[in-house]
């Protein structure tokens, strides 16, 4: 099952760099991180915290509409070419179909965020201090690295960037040491970001076992912008909005996943909530979004196993 569901996942990530439209997201990523360096300027010495803040909120920014789109995009794409029938022909279940292709998304995703990642710890360490020939001689070994990679993994070329993108955020964040408070935050909203992305990829994977992608992407949309406003809904005022609205919203509140979990405030990311200590409040995230998604998934596998292509 392993060896099927990976085969999968890694053909749903070979596919996905290739998109054109991902790559255009990406530029558009790495272009806020520069623009948070100029934003940092303007600001009266909270040039680290003006960086880490526009970064972070990035990530769920960018990462949330990657997962949309291959979410929504990547099963209609093997149904509308048919090259999802002569891999169903083979000794693979459906619902191991689909959690590749899920696992795939996450993946593609995952490594998106941790390149952008990278830009802003090597951002943070000029702003706190680090000599900028460390920051350029890391920057040019680990381009040279990734050159070297890809002209001698000519046939695995797209999965070399997987390691070197973990060696790369790895690194980045060794560099930015000084800036301590602000790589705390940047990990700790990257991590959390990552956790968000798994939720909204399942259901966007939930929808597209049955759905077109206009759908599928419009009601993924919905539900984000719902389980965002989840705190919010469920203390409406009655007052203002009514009892069956404040009842509604409770609702609501209740079904849909509280994703305001995932954008906390700057002072519990900073471990500056003693109540709350930041790694704590990740893990547990973290395991919330395991069962979300798993729910959702099971749903999913059910929805997708009675479609017919004919």
């Amino acid at each position: 099952m392993i060896v099927r569901v990976s085969a999968i996942a890694f053909n749903t990530y070979r596919e996905a760099v290739r998109a054109r439209l991902l790559l255009g997201v990406f530029a558009l990523g790495l272009a806020t991180c520069g623009y948070s360096l100029i934003v940092g300027t303007l600001s009266l010495h909270n040039e680290r915290r003006v960086i880490a803040d526009v970064g972070a909120a990035s990530f769920s920014f960018y990462g949330v509409l990657v997962a949309i789109v291959l979410g929504s995009t990547s099963l209609y794409r093997e149904l509308e070419h048919k090259t999802v029938f002569p891999i169903l022909s083979r000794p693979i279940r459906r619902w191991e179909y689909l959690l590749g292709k899920y696992l795939g998304t996450v993946l593609t995703v995952a490594v998106f965020l941790a390149v952008q990642a990278s830009t802003l710890f090597a951002l943070l360490a000029l702003e706190a201090g680090q000599p900028p020939w460390k920051v350029g001689a890391l920057t040019a070994a680990m381009l040279g690295m990734l050159a070297a990679l890809l002209v001698r993994a000519r046939l695995t070329r797209v999965f070399v960037v997987i390691p070197w993108a973990l060696v790369l955020v790895v690194a980045s964040w060794i560099l930015a040491a000084p800036a301590l408070e602000e790589r705390r935050l940047v990990t700790a909203a990257a991590a959390l970001a990552v956790c968000e992305v798994s939720i909204v990829t399942a259901i966007a994977m939930l929808f597209s076992s049955f759905s077109s992608p206009f759908l599928t992407a419009t009601f993924t949309a919905m539900i984000f912008v719902i389980g965002r406003s989840a705190d919010t809904m469920a203390h409406l005022p009655k007052k203002q909005f009514g009892a069956g609205a404040s009842v509604v919203g409770r609702v609501l509140a209740r079904v849909f996943p509280n994703l305001h979990t995932y954008v906390p405030a700057r002072a519990l990311l900073l471990g500056q909530a003693a109540e709350e200590p930041v790694w704590r409040y990740v893990a547990t995230a973290g395991l919330q979004a395991i069962s979300y998604a798993t729910a959702l998934l099971v749903v999913a596998a059910l929805a997708f196993r009675k479609r017919d292509f004919s």
